[in-house]
């Protein structure tokens, strides 16, 4: 569609929409755990995802039993996080880096909005192409994190664009909260938990899915969910 409108912003979650990074975070709760003579399931770290990290260390020391102050531990998982990350990658979703340079070329800006911290969030965003971010939110940077819409707001605010005129991708239940109660257009993109559908929000099963005039649609208020007719909502 040449007559497209394309978003002022493309607004992106970090763990399980940009990389692939959730299976690292659940590794490293469940070692923690047992180094401290605690289980943790892999059903319990589904559980923690998309949260603030801080909340979710909180939860998981109140379930485990480890002491300490919440941001020690939530420091020391993602310190674990990104010890795996900088052994094994921290593998791009599929698309995702397709449909950054698509925008890149557009001059659409793009922002990471995660909870991982400052330091993590910057390795990631630092891994792309010279350009492809304007600006990354982490966890650490807002006051209220996920599900809260702060994040998103923050983004929008330091883009200096209208949030309501821009697409925000998510994997989480958290995530999709907050994104949607910024305003922002929202598009689920699950991977390690189900996203079900919901009155505004658009879903699909891949990046790969999602071109410019897919963005340009959403953004004009249509909602897409290509996942209703499999089962997953």
């Amino acid at each position: 569609m040449n007559d497209r409108t394309l978003p002022e912003a493309v607004l992106w979650d970090m763990d399980g929409t940009l990389v692939s990074t959730e299976p690292y975070w659940m590794a490293a709760e469940i070692a923690l755990a047992a180094r401290h003579g605690a289980s943790w399931s892999e059903e319990q770290a589904l559980e923690l995802v998309g949260k603030d990290l801080v909340a979710g260390a909180a939860i998981y020391q109140a379930r485990t039993g480890i002491g300490g102050a919440p941001e020690d531990v939530a420091a020391e998982l993602q310190a674990a996080v990104m010890e795996r990350a900088a052994v094994s990658g921290a593998p791009w979703r599929p698309g995702v880096l397709e449909l950054l340079a698509r925008l890149r070329d557009a001059h659409v800006p793009c922002a990471v909005v995660t909870m991982s911290w400052t330091s993590f969030a910057h390795a990631v965003a630092g891994a792309a192409p010279p350009g492809t971010f304007a600006t990354v939110v982490a966890g650490d940077e807002v006051t209220h994190g996920k599900p809260h819409p702060e994040p998103y707001l923050t983004a929008a605010e330091r883009l200096g664009v209208d949030v309501t005129r821009c697409v925000a991708f998510e994997d989480s239940l958290p995530g999709v909260a907050s994104a949607m109660a910024s305003g922002a257009r929202t598009i689920a993109v699950p991977l390690a938990v189900d996203v079900p559908a919901q009155p505004g929000l658009s879903r699909v099963g891949s990046v790969e899915d999602v071109d410019l005039d897919t963005l340009a649609r959403v953004v004009a208020g249509e909602d897409l969910d290509a996942l209703s007719h499999v089962g997953t909502g």
